[in-house]
């Protein structure tokens, strides 16, 4: 490997290793009590060198915010391998959404809940992996309305309606909000049948 080569790679390795950080200090402590001192403390590298990479903290959650959606990509992608029926492709693409949230849940707050990195956002001038995952749900969802498999017939709408109930189910559930069953009822089956009784709902 040549010079050129291993300083590129260095390069990798030093950015996700403060994007590393970077997420655990926001999950400990708070994206708003999180500072880059902070990070920086935790790798052993100079808040200068931080700055290298990244020019804030906002910036910084809106890095980790792609790779969360760049990990949610493959799973949404993955889950309707060889699935035709568009109502079945929009069932696994719930399951798949469900079962990321709930196996990456400080992961999903910082994607979903935290409102920091929007303020980036507005500034990028494309967000493809936060916009490729919505494409993808709209193009299941355009498949249903083209089937005339669901009720309604504006796609945004539609998207709109889906995505909102999923993230408040998940929501629900990462921040322990079900816990109040206190055993008398299994949860995962709960969430199960809810997402089929959302598409039951907007099915025709």
């Amino acid at each position: 490997m040549g010079i050129i080569e291993r300083k590129e790679r260095e390069k990798i390795e030093k950015r996700l290793l403060i994007l590393e950080a970077a997420k655990q200090i926001f999950i400990e402590e708070g994206f708003e009590k999180a500072s880059i001192r902070a990070i920086s403390d935790r790798i052993e590298y100079s808040p200068a060198t931080i700055y290298l990479y990244f020019k804030d903290k906002n910036e910084l959650l809106f890095a980790i915010h792609e790779l969360g959606f760049e990990k949610l990509l493959a799973e949404m992608s993955s889950a309707i391998d060889g699935i035709e029926d568009p109502i079945e492709q929009l069932r696994k693409r719930g399951y798949a959404y469900m079962k990321f949230a709930f196996e990456n849940p400080e992961m999903y707050d910082l994607m979903f809940i935290q409102n920091a990195p929007i303020d980036t956002l507005k500034n990028q001038e494309v967000w493809s992996c936060g916009e490729q995952n919505f494409t993808l749900l709209c193009e299941t969802i355009q498949s249903c309305i083209d089937a005339n498999l669901i009720r309604i017939k504006d796609l945004n709408v539609a998207a709109m309606s889906i995505w909102s109930f999923m993230h408040g189910l998940v929501s629900l559930r990462i921040r322990n909000r079900f816990n109040k069953f206190n055993g008398d009822v299994d949860v995962h089956e709960l969430m199960i049948q809810t997402l089929e009784t959302m598409i039951a709902i907007v099915k025709v």
